[in-house]
């Protein structure tokens, strides 16, 4: 049975007649007559006793009433949560990340998202990177990933994905001769960072700093091709994770080194405030992002 049959029913015992009725549902009488005419044909059974002046439901009218009422009312209760879910679908987020070489693997994604979800517009803020839970907190960015889960009670965090960080070297490079690289193998090197400060660096913060080694030299190099040539031209080392150069062209002299005996890994979170789980364009990238970046 046809939605418009049971608003025709409605209308009529709200209007109390097919003559009131014409205008609310924006036809003729006569079309009305032949509407309810040939619904009861269909039915077998008749919806309306009519009289000159009145209109009464038969019993079997009032069940129909009864039903088209709660369909109705269904049908009227999703459209205005359809309207809701569109009404918090666009929106934009502001992205940032404690380490410069992150936002190599952004580009694709928010690409993807662009495509998908042209409503939903993402700006990289930069200039948050290092420091991107204060920018959280103080709302001038609203999603950052990080390396270390954030103890605040006002962020969220959600476990995204782990790599490993190798050593890269020149096959030239005295350590391309150890297995694994060790903490006082630093040393003597010159290690090759993306910026400063150095407790943003994974490879310094969690396995030279707890074993209070400080390599020779250090140069914060922000250009990943530029870091790369200075390594294949055997100038130092650089310690970084395989995806973060996949794009990138390599000598085969250069070598990859595990660091420590098993291996140096660290969990990446995708963070945001707890005030914004409600936003349905924050929860679309969230849930965008964590199954692009858990495939790869």
């Amino acid at each position: 049975m046809e939605i418009k049959y049971f608003r025709l029913i409605k209308t009529i015992v709200d209007e109390g007649s097919i003559a009131n009725s014409a205008g609310k549902l924006f036809l003729t009488q006569s079309a009305l007559s032949h509407q309810l005419k040939d619904l009861e044909e269909r039915l077998g059974f008749k919806v309306f006793i009519r009289s000159r002046n009145k209109w009464k439901l038969t019993d079997e009218g009032s069940e129909l009433y009864k039903l088209g009422n709660e369909i109705l009312e269904k049908i009227d209760i999703g459209f205005q949560n359809i309207k809701q879910l569109q009404n918090g679908s666009a929106g934009t987020i502001k992205v940032s990340t404690e380490c410069y070489s992150f936002y190599q693997g952004l580009a694709s994604f928010i690409q993807k998202m662009a495509v998908l979800y042209p409503e939903i517009n993402i700006d990289l803020i930069l200039e948050a990177t290092h420091q991107p839970i204060p920018k959280i907190l103080s709302n001038e960015i609203d999603i950052a990933l990080v390396t270390t889960k954030p103890s605040s009670d006002t962020i969220s965090s959600i476990e995204i994905y782990e790599d490993e960080i190798f050593a890269i070297i020149h096959k030239e490079n005295p350590l391309s001769e150890k297995k694994i690289i060790e903490p006082f193998d630093f040393e003597n090197t010159h290690l090759i960072i993306h910026s400063f400060p150095l407790e943003t660096v994974s490879v310094y913060e969690q396995f030279l700093k707890p074993n209070k080694i400080t390599p020779k030299k250090i140069s914060a190099i922000p250009l990943t091709e530029v870091a790369l040539e200075m390594v294949q031209a055997n100038m130092g080392i650089i310690c970084m994770p395989k995806w973060a150069i996949n794009s990138f062209k390599l000598s085969n002299d250069i070598m990859f080194k595990q660091i420590g005996k098993n291996g140096l890994k660290r969990t990446h979170y995708l963070v945001y405030r707890n005030s914004d789980k409600s936003k349905k364009y924050l929860h679309d990238f969230i849930s965008n992002f964590e199954e692009h970046f858990s495939q790869d």
